[in-house]
């Protein structure tokens, strides 16, 4: 039986530019079953989902739920969850954890200042400190979701557990199910799809270096479509991979077209071109779409660089 990601798959559609957005992910463990919007429809208290949802919005904060692969009872009674907020955009990068019992004080937080890159709030009203261990790979597997997530997501995650690998979770919801299976890797923030466990184990690798594997990479969630897709042509073209070496100063423009401005710590900077073009054939976005869809997709048209003159202008 056919599915979206095989479809996509097979018509060779680019992941580039495709990550979720978000400047900071807060991610709460939650076991149990999830629906297809978890944050509302699984054993979290819909309410405070609700209110979760609402106090994010135009924070640059992203909520999903966690859980660890494999079986996933809810006894029903109060249990300690781990709690990670991650800021993403270089220069002020980090993970913070915390264990509470009550998911309730999630309202407590300041979620602008989150969305910001200030952890002290997450700090002092969580309990909250520095997250000392490996990476976090967050794998999608959130089936009522889409179907994909489940049947390449689950696995995956189960493989990477069984293989040792720390910090592997399951999540509930990156978009772009087509792409399945598809993974957040924290502190970056770097999204990948089409993923198997030996890419995720080279990724992770890369990760606790500081290095940034470009194969498979829709992008760093930090920036929007257009700059995630700019990025990585200029990371391609430089054959850079250091995490923290590039950040998109500007986006100029909008729908078709922009002109992304990005600068490199060495000092140097380019300017991108990316233009949006649309899918064809039309193709399921997800199995549960009911039409056949044109997803977006960004095209770097041009790459160039800048000299000192026109990047200070710019």
């Amino acid at each position: 039986m056919s599915t979206c990601s095989t479809v996509s798959w097979d018509l060779d559609e680019p992941v580039s530019g495709t990550a979720p957005v978000a400047r900071t992910w807060l991610l709460l463990e939650q076991p149990g079953p999830w629906g297809a919007k978890a944050l509302t429809s699984s054993h979290l208290d819909p309410a405070l989902g609700r209110a979760l949802e609402a106090a994010a919005k135009g924070t640059g904060v992203r909520v999903a739920l966690i859980r660890r692969p494999g079986r996933h009872a809810d006894r029903g009674t109060p249990v300690e969850r781990r709690v990670y907020a991650a800021h993403t955009v270089p220069g002020n990068v980090w993970v913070r954890g915390a264990t509470i019992r009550d998911p309730r004080r999630l309202l407590d937080l300041d979620l602008a200042a989150l969305g910001r890159g200030d952890h002290r709030g997450f700090d002092s009203t969580l309990g909250g400190g520095p997250h000392l261990g490996d990476p976090l790979a967050l794998v999608c597997t959130n089936g009522k979701r889409d179907r994909c997530c489940a049947l390449l997501g689950r696995p995956l995650a189960a493989e990477l557990a069984a293989s040792g690998a720390a910090g592997v979770w399951e999540v509930t919801h990156l978009g772009g199910h087509r792409f399945s299976p598809t993974v957040l890797v924290l502190p970056h923030g770097y999204v990948y799809g089409r993923v198997q466990a030996h890419d995720v184990k080279e990724i992770l690798h890369g990760a606790r270096e500081g290095r940034i594997v470009v194969g498979g990479c829709r992008g760093n969630s930090a920036w929007d479509r257009p700059g995630q897709a700019a990025e990585l042509a200029v990371r391609s073209a430089l054959g850079e991979d250091a995490a923290g070496a590039l950040s998109v100063v500007r986006t100029d423009g909008s729908a078709p077209r922009w002109e992304v401005t990005l600068a490199h710590t060495d000092g140097r900077h380019w300017r991108v071109t990316v233009a949006q073009g649309a899918s064809s054939p039309p193709r399921p976005e997800s199995c549960g779409a009911a039409v056949l869809g044109s997803p977006a997709r960004m095209e770097i048209a041009a790459v160039r660089a800048l000299t000192v003159t026109a990047a200070l202008a710019s």
